[in-house]
């Protein structure tokens, strides 16, 4: 049986546990490891390796040794509860194996989970899982989460009844992140929001958010953009002891204030334009940043991008500029310009 992205879902919530095998199928193998996960702790508990109710088989075992996978789902083990069998890397070689242990299959034998990359709607594989009564075969694709997936997620961590600006930076943070970092996102918001009853807020999202290395150089460009000149010296040294290149700092910055002109000059709204921005921006930092759009206003901001652009040509000039005191003095400067 082939199901549905939105029958997918639910399976992956309430498995059927009456099913002989799940054959989970995609491109993506970060995204097969973290559904392969959730299904087998949705199947038998979060305990299951511990209670070895969990056997995993590489698929190269099968190729030499087919009767090994029908062998362990009908091994007893010492604990009660169902049992899971784990074939890893299938592929159409292993289709002889997965074929024999579902015509032995009876119930109380161990569910069957086949991990396997991109098959084609040709693989043998495939076509015997999505053919059989007793078996569930289910493609992971890399397509961005739907809304309905994100609920099941946050469901899963506890989180539930997100405000509607959460919820539209969890939706923004789905697509942009890699399936690994939005769960791990999830489950910092999770344990963030252990012992608070309060809704998420996008602030606390915005603290869960994996960190980058530019963090120290945002703090900088903050100042910048709103006119803390007394705040940029003592910054730069900090950021030029750890090794910061003034060429980065001002790329950076140069990159900042043309999001802000490209959010004021457009004919759409200061909002709209910064809901564009990759990578986006959430929480305080978006309202910030609307904030210093309409601060600065279009002719102050083409005027800081003109420092900007002389400062950056005169780095890559051949000339010995002391380059950092080059760069800190653009830096005030442009800082100054913004209105008191």
């Amino acid at each position: 049986m082939k199901l549905s992205a939105r029958d997918a879902i639910r399976f992956f919530e309430k498995p059927d546990k009456a099913k002989a095998a799940v054959l989970l199928h995609g491109p993506d193998a970060m995204r097969i490891s973290l559904k392969r996960k959730a299904l087998i702790d949705a199947l038998t508990g979060p305990n299951a390796d511990e209670e070895m109710r969990l056997t995993r088989l590489d698929a190269a075992v099968l190729r030499k040794d087919p009767a090994a996978l029908a062998d362990a789902t009908k091994a007893v083990g010492f604990f009660p509860g169902l049992r899971v069998v784990h074939v890893e890397s299938a592929t159409d070689t292993t289709t002889k194996a997965v074929k024999a242990a579902l015509e032995d299959w009876q119930a109380g034998d161990a569910v069957i989970v086949i991990t396997a990359g991109q098959l084609n709607a040709r693989s043998s594989l495939r076509k015997l899982v999505e053919g059989g009564r007793s078996s569930v075969a289910i493609g992971i694709y890399t397509d961005p989460p739907t809304r309905e997936e994100i609920e099941s997620q946050l469901a899963t961590k506890g989180l539930q009844n997100m405000p509607p600006d959460t919820m539209r930076d969890i939706q923004t943070l789905a697509r942009e992140l890699d399936p690994g970092d939005f769960a791990q996102t999830l489950e910092k918001l999770s344990l963030y929001k252990l012992s608070d009853t309060t809704p998420a807020s996008p602030e606390d999202l915005l603290n869960c958010v994996p960190a980058t290395h530019e963090a120290g150089l945002d703090v900088l460009v903050r100042h910048i953009a709103e006119g803390r000149s007394a705040e940029i010296g003592p910054h730069m040294a900090r950021l030029a002891s750890q090794g910061a290149n003034p060429t980065t700092l001002t790329i950076t910055t140069t990159r900042h204030f043309r999001q802000l002109h490209a959010a004021a000059a457009s004919n759409q709204g200061v909002d709209q334009a910064l809901s564009r921005l990759r990578p986006p921006v959430f929480g305080p930092r978006r309202d910030q940043m609307a904030r210093q759009v309409r601060n600065w206003g279009l002719p102050r901001l083409e005027a800081a991008l003109g420092v900007l652009m002389e400062t950056d040509l005169n780095l890559r000039s051949s000339k010995p500029y002391p380059a950092m005191a080059l760069t800190e003095r653009a830096f005030i400067r442009i800082a100054m310009m913004h209105p008191r």
